[in-house]
């Protein structure tokens, strides 16, 4: 197969009411990790991301990190109507507490080697939530995890960034995600997973990955084809078996450069 150019970024720009400016940046334990969020709640968690300076530490003052996100700079991010955000906030404020992300990690035995099986760690993503009432226009605001913290702020390597703008048009939480695992291998224009660590990432349901046929029906190619839609992307997936059952997936990518131009 020829293997497609690494993809080029896109400068910031305006795109009617939304800025194209607003970056997402996690460490890539965190952008491999099973997020178990809706699309709505992904929006508002990834929004208020991207008022986090990523480059900039914490101080170990034991402070909590705070981000508050109001109904109508939601609305504009995602095009959506007024009374639809003010629904999503509400929403998302009465179950957000109880999301977790799921990380493996490497284990080690009690002499201190590794170990071939890795560890589960499962946190939460905000320590506290606070719905304002309206007043003209509901607000919520998202007390970070003091552990997730490390995850998205004072990041200097192991990080994936993209653009917010990127993931507003989206309408499907498994093109989300597929956008964050490409971007975690931006530089190369490739990426590789194992079928189960891809399965995991994407918060598979045990009945898809019985048989990845399912996955490729209900999460691969509806998202390759979204992407390449809404974000202009060009996707090629390559499979590799062992034996009868496939095992690694490949992803080739790139923007489409041309039809970027004449966003």
């Amino acid at each position: 197969m020829t293997h497609l150019k690494p993809i080029t970024q896109i400068s910031g720009k305006v795109i009617g009411d939304r800025i194209d400016g607003k970056w997402i940046t996690m460490s890539n334990a965190l952008t491999r990790a099973c997020h178990g969020l809706t699309l709505a709640e992904k929006r508002i968690i990834m929004i208020a991301v991207a008022k986090l300076d990523s480059k900039k530490r914490r101080p170990q003052d034991g402070g909590v990190l705070k981000t508050r996100i109001d109904a109508k700079e939601y609305a504009d991010q995602f095009g959506l109507e007024l009374h639809t955000a003010h629904e999503q906030l509400r929403d998302a404020a009465k179950v957000l507490y109880e999301r977790s992300i799921t990380f493996y990690v490497e284990a080690h035995n009690r002499k201190g080697s590794f170990i071939d099986e890795p560890a589960q760690v499962s946190m939460r993503w905000i320590g506290t939530k606070v719905l304002y009432p309206e007043e003209g226009v509901a607000s919520i605001q998202l007390s970070w995890n003091p552990e997730l913290v490390p995850h998205l702020t004072g990041l200097r390597k192991q990080f994936t960034s993209y653009q917010l703008q990127q993931a507003s048009a989206l309408r499907s939480i498994y093109s989300w995600k597929l956008l964050e695992l490409l971007m975690r291998f931006e530089k190369t224009g490739w990426a590789e997973y194992t079928v189960e660590d891809f399965a995991e990432s994407m918060g598979a349901t045990e009945k898809q990955r019985a048989n990845f046929n399912n996955i490729r029906r209900k999460i691969i190619d509806p998202a390759i084809k979204e992407l390449t839609e809404k974000d202009n992307w060009i996707i090629e997936l390559t499979t590799t078996k062992r034996g009868r059952r496939i095992r690694r997936l490949r992803f080739d990518f790139k923007r489409n450069d041309q039809l970027s131009l004449d966003i």
